[in-house]
C-alpha cells in the first residue's frame, strides 16, 4: 500500500511538472517572422530588389513609401534587429520573393549590443552568410556601408561607435570587392568633415531624416541602374 502511495505521488509530481513546463513554453517571435507574414503573402509581382535591414530601412519605407512602390522595391526592415535576426528571416522575407537584388544594410544594432555582445567578425559573418544564401538562390547581393554614426543614442556606454562602424564598413567593402558585389557607400555620402553623419541629415547620428533618405535613394538607384 505504501509503495502504491509513493508511486501515485510520483506520478502526480511528474504530471504537474510536465504541465508547468508546457505552460512556461516561450511564445515570443524572436526573429519577428510575423511582421511581414501578411505582406509577403500578398506579393504577386517579382520585386526588382528587397531592402533588408533594421530601423533605418524600416523608417525609410515609412517616410518615403512612394520610392519603394515606384521602383518595385520591397522594404523588409525591422526596428531594433541585429544581423542574427535578419539571417534567420532571410528566406521568408527575401529568398521566397526571388528578387533580382537584395540590398543589405545591417550591423549598427550589433554594435549597439541590442541582442548582447557580438564581435565585428561575427556580425560581418552574418552579412556574408546572407550574401551566400542570396547567391545560392540566384539573387544578386548589394552591400551597403553603415550610416556613419558618431554615437548611439540608446547605448551611450559605447564610446567607440565611430571606430566600430568604420571597421565594419572596411570589412564590407573589402568583401564586396573580392566577390565583385555592388556597394552603396552611404558612409561617404552622408558624412560631414569629421566622418560622422551630417547634422542636417539625421537627428540622432544613426537614423536618416527624409533629406538623408533622398540622398541614399539617389545613390542606390545609381548603383542598381
Amino acid at each position: 500500500m505504501k509503495r502504491f502511495f509513493i508511486l501515485a505521488v510520483a506520478a502526480l509530481f511528474c504530471s504537474a511538472t510536465i504541465y508547468a513546463q508546457n505552460q512556461d513554453l516561450p511564445d515570443n517571435d524572436w526573429a519577428q517572422y510575423k511582421r511581414y507574414s501578411k505582406a509577403n503573402s500578398e506579393v504577386t509581382v517579382r520585386p526588382k530588389a528587397v531592402l533588408m535591414g533594421d530601423s533605418i530601412t524600416d523608417g525609410w519605407f515609412s517616410q518615403d513609401p512612394e520610392f519603394f512602390k515606384t521602383n518595385n522595391f520591397l522594404g523588409r526592415g525591422i526596428s531594433g534587429q541585429v544581423t542574427s535576426h535578419m539571417l534567420a528571416r532571410f528566406r521568408r522575407d527575401v529568398i521566397d520573393h526571388h528578387p533580382k537584388y537584395v540590398v543589405i544594410l545591417a550591423g549598427i544594432n550589433d554594435i549597439a549590443r541590442n541582442n548582447g555582445y557580438i564581435s565585428l567578425e561575427n556580425t560581418f559573418g552574418n552579412i556574408v552568410s546572407m550574401c551566400e544564401l542570396a547567391k545560392a538562390n540566384k539573387i544578386k547581393p548589394v552591400l551597403c556601408t553603415l550610416v556613419p554614426s558618431g554615437y548611439i543614442r540608446w547605448r551611450p556606454a559605447i564610446k567607440d561607435t565611430k571606430e566600430q562602424v568604420a571597421a565594419l564598413n572596411a570589412m564590407i567593402k573589402e568583401y564586396a570587392k573580392a566577390h565583385h558585389y555592388k556597394v552603396v557607400d552611404y558612409a561617404t555620402i552622408l558624412a560631414d568633415g569629421n566622418g560622422v553623419t551630417r547634422a542636417d541629415l539625421s537627428n540622432d547620428s544613426v537614423h536618416p531624416n527624409l533629406n538623408g533618405y533622398k540622398i541614399m535613394e539617389e545613390a542606390l538607384l545609381k548603383v542598381l541602374k
